[in-house]
């Protein structure tokens, strides 16, 4: 099922679900909604996914600003918050805490556990391991989140800046020549004006993925690498992938095709093509709180191929056991593969 498809239940998951709680559901509407659930499986597990969504979400006061308890407004009286007028139509506290409940309302929608919190220093969202999280921006911008990962969005007159404190973010950018869009990673800068790319931060490297546009990369290091001309700043073109660490940047150029796997996980899956066991376990483990463990070297090794569910690391054991020479024991907080 392609990805608009699954948007589309989302969204109506999403609706049934607001409206279910609105204050005003009837007898009817529920016979309505039991329809729409029964009409397909997707729909059921889209609805019940965001039913836990919003349970989590309420924890965090996503909605329920200046309403006491640890639960958003009860239905029928999310107008009491402050964001919002009597009639529960406009924000009393201006346009950017306006963005802000829109954009918590999207997170909810969409289901994926993401939280948010306003800063004095900017807007800050982060997704779990396992989440994954789209986060409109007041310029048009659009970021998705991949798992566990968090940043801090700031919007001033002169630049759009974003911290990412760790983790992975994709973006596609809004055209403003007069704000540039300026992605602060540690003591790197990834910098453009209307684009899409992805950075990927560990500890103080990075990862960036370029797929539209031209991005430049700040770095103090040298560089190295195909067609780069050894000064501090890169620039990166469609296909472009570039990994910065304390020792310099190195630059890949490979195809658009090749560059788009890079970010196979903006819809929940893995790609792996002739990739060692090891880096493919490692790679799982991001997204998955049970980690595989290998400790023999000779499985690790193995080569495999194909695309996996990020988030069921349960099902492609199950698939190595069957495939490959190896046996899985499962414990608590790990997977230990180990040779038959």
């Amino acid at each position: 099922m392609g990805t608009e498809r699954t948007n589309q239940i989302d969204a109506a998951a999403s609706a049934w679900l607001i409206r279910r709680d609105s204050g005003s559901w009837s007898a009817a509407d529920q016979a309505c909604l039991e329809e729409w659930l029964n009409a397909s499986a997707l729909n059921r597990v889209a609805f019940l996914r965001l039913e836990l969504a919003w349970e989590d979400a309420a924890r965090l006061k996503a909605l329920g600003a200046g309403v006491p308890g640890d639960r958003p407004p009860p239905p029928g009286h999310w107008n009491l918050t402050p964001f919002f007028d009597p009639h529960g139509k406009y924000p009393r506290l201006g346009r950017r805490r306006f963005r802000f409940v829109a954009a918590a309302m999207l997170l909810l929608a969409i289901g994926v556990g993401a939280y948010l919190e306003l800063a004095r220093s900017g807007e800050l969202y982060a997704t779990p391991i396992g989440g994954l999280a789209s986060v409109p921006m007041a310029d048009g911008s659009q970021v998705m989140l991949n798992t566990d990962s968090q940043i801090r969005i700031a919007l001033t007159d002169t630049e759009r800046r974003v911290e990412l404190g760790h983790g992975e973010a994709f973006f596609e950018v809004s055209k403003d020549a007069a704000r540039p869009f300026v992605v602060r990673a540690g003591n790197k800068r990834v910098i453009a004006v209307g684009t899409k790319f992805s950075v990927r931060r560990e500890g103080n490297d990075i990862e960036v993925v370029v797929t539209e546009g031209k991005v430049r990369v700040e770095h103090g290091a040298a560089v190295h690498g195909s067609g780069v001309d050894g000064s501090a700043d890169v620039f990166l073109t469609p296909g472009s992938i570039a990994r910065a660490g304390d020792a310099g940047v190195l630059v890949q150029r490979k195809s658009l095709p090749e560059a788009e796997e890079q970010l196979s996980w903006r819809s929940g899956v893995l790609m792996f093509r002739d990739q060692g066991l090891g880096e493919a376990a490692a790679e799982f483990n991001r997204y998955n709180v049970r980690k595989i463990v290998i400790r023999d070297p000779a499985v690790a090794a193995l080569k495999i191929e194909g695309n996996f569910r990020a988030t069921n690391v349960e099902a492609f054991v199950r698939l190595l056991e069957s495939g490959f020479p190896v046996r899985a024991e499962t414990q608590a907080d790990q997977i230990v593969l180990a040779a038959k």
